[in-house]
């Protein structure tokens, strides 16, 4: 059996010619920021080729996909459209890049 490792989200991808540096980050157990919440640190770094990226990128929409399907997440249009008090939401249709997930953490603001 492989080794497992959590992650609260992703910091950062860097481009660096065909290879792809995904940095995972987590909340801290001890460090805190002026709000007093746990800070995201650096956990791990995923290096791939860029077509593996592809792939995976390919893979996720498709969860992504399933997951808006079972009702587990919004879409961010569905949310303005009929917001439902506490209900999750991620913007799919706009690059992560660019935007931050409703989804994620309020302590990655």
């Amino acid at each position: 059996m492989g080794s497992e490792l959590y992650t609260d989200g992703i910091g950062e991808i860097t481009v660096t010619g065909s290879i792809i540096r995904i940095d995972l980050m987590s909340l801290s157990a001890t460090e805190r920021d002026e709000k007093n919440s746990p800070k995201a640190v650096f956990r791990q770094r995923i290096i791939m080729p860029v077509d593996a990226f592809a792939n995976a990128v390919d893979l996720m929409q498709k969860a992504l996909a399933g997951l808006v399907e079972a009702g587990a997440v919004r879409r961010i249009s569905e949310v303005h459209a009929s917001p439902a008090v506490g209900a999750p939401a991620v913007r799919a249709d706009a690059p992560q890049a660019a935007t931050k997930s409703a989804n994620a953490s309020p302590n990655f603001n």
